[in-house]
């Protein structure tokens, strides 16, 4: 029966079995955690064999370059010619950073604000510099803009992606809007992979600043969890089509794909855009990690055999999506008191519950032991209007603990609800 139907002595009851039920939980003493989206062990362990591939001694990458040696400020070409290949650009437009694409996004944003994008004012001189920012979406995305006291502007998701609508309509008249983040396929947290229309109609805008960039933090381009998957169109193609192509930075790693925190970050922009950038990575650095970008190209040897190796991922953490799917299925669907997605692709199940339950939902799951993203990270500056959203991470906890904490998470969306619809009554 859905809940907002029954009577208040219907809800009674049913506030006070589900406070039983969660009672019970909470003398159990869990403690389980799914508030990030880490590979669970077995993924680790998939790649463990990456440390050994110099036990052949050649540390010379192909153009005669020693790599434990300083030099080739932006990549090794053979890592320049893989990773170029997963974000789908070409090798002179690309450059390989350290083990965080997050930084490298970072470091972007940092020199626009220090030195300007191709000979504008420095973003650090205005008055006012804002982000759209797609919601819900990747909290560590709105920390960055917070850091640098940019204002951000929250954009409404569609099924296709961002309102591109609303986007066309803000960046066409405000200067001072000078970028966007975007995570444009299996979007965080939706898991929304965006139309070939948005894609088009990205590559196409027409910003008042001649500094907007769009900041594409195509972090889950391969993370697939069907036999079948989606493919979101190569936005530099189509940026170039329309003479566009300065409009957009690409980012992504392998911090999902070999070890988190030792994998190899990349971005690929313009050849204009790269030439500019590297005058100012020289500055800071001589060279990243070159040994580390061999030692992928030595254990990957080619991008059919990365996307091999992301098959192994998906039938690891398949099965932990299914379980979560099913468990709000079985236990929340029938009392309309939520919805989700079931996503085909990348590292979260987005779930809202009732309006202005989030954060009580946050909490019981806190106390008795389950700790999740906290409610509201999912929009810029932790505040979610609605009071909806929760970020479920299924992958890191083994699929027994997976269970129980579901069984925990749908109890407490249950206790939450009642109580919010019994105060209505």
């Amino acid at each position: 029966m859905n809940l907002s139907e029954m009577s208040r002595d219907e809800l009674l009851s049913f506030r006070d079995e589900a406070l039983s039920r969660y009672n019970d939980f909470k003398a159990q003493g869990l403690s389980l955690n799914m508030s990030r989206g880490n590979p669970c062990k077995e993924q680790l362990e998939l790649s463990v064999s990456m440390l050994d591939v110099f036990d052949d001694g050649d540390f010379v990458s192909e153009n005669g370059i020693d790599v434990r040696n300083y030099g080739m400020l932006d990549g090794i070409p053979e890592a320049k010619k893989l990773f170029s290949d997963m974000i789908g650009v070409d090798s002179d437009e690309v450059i390989i950073f350290g083990n965080s694409s997050l930084n490298a996004m970072f470091w972007t944003v940092q020199t626009a604000f220090n030195k300007g994008v191709l000979g504008s004012t420095p973003w650090g001189k205005l008055d006012k510099v804002k982000f759209l920012c797609p919601v819900p979406g990747y909290d560590r995305h709105f920390k960055v803009t917070e850091f640098f006291g940019i204002e951000m502007i929250n954009i409404p998701m569609t099924a296709e992606g961002p309102d591109m609508d609303l986007i066309e309509e803000l960046v066409a008249k405000d200067e001072s809007i000078k970028g966007i983040w975007c995570v444009p396929q299996y979007s965080n947290p939706d898991g929304i992979s965006y139309s070939d229309d948005t894609v088009r109609r990205f590559a196409s805008l027409k910003p008042a600043a001649k500094d907007f960039r769009i900041f594409w933090d195509n972090a889950y381009c391969i993370h697939h969890l069907t036999d079948s998957p989606k493919y979101i169109l190569n936005i530099l193609d189509e940026a170039k089509k329309v003479g566009n192509e300065n409009i957009v930075y690409i980012f992504g790693s392998t911090s999902k794909i070999t070890f988190p925190g030792a994998g190899v970050a990349v971005m690929g922009a313009s050849r204009e855009n790269v030439e500019a950038l590297k005058k100012f990575l020289g500055i800071s650095i001589i060279s990243y990690d070159k040994m580390n970008q061999l030692r992928h190209v030595k254990f990957f040897e080619s991008f059919e055999h990365m996307k091999d190796h992301m098959k192994k991922h998906m039938a690891i953490i398949a099965p932990k999506f299914r379980l979560v799917c099913d468990k709000l299925s079985k236990e929340i669907a029938p009392l309309g008191i939520g919805e989700w997605t079931d996503p085909e692709g990348g590292y979260f199940v987005s779930f809202n519950a009732l309006s202005g339950c989030a954060k009580r939902i946050v909490k019981l799951c806190s106390e008795a032991g389950v700790t999740l993203t906290g409610a509201g990270a999912t929009f810029p500056y932790g505040v979610d209007p609605d009071d909806r959203n929760i970020r479920l991470a299924p992958t890191y906890p083994p699929i027994e603990d997976l269970e129980k904490a579901m069984d925990l998470f749908t109890i407490c969306v249950k206790l939450a609800s009642a109580e919010k619809l019994l105060g209505e009554k």
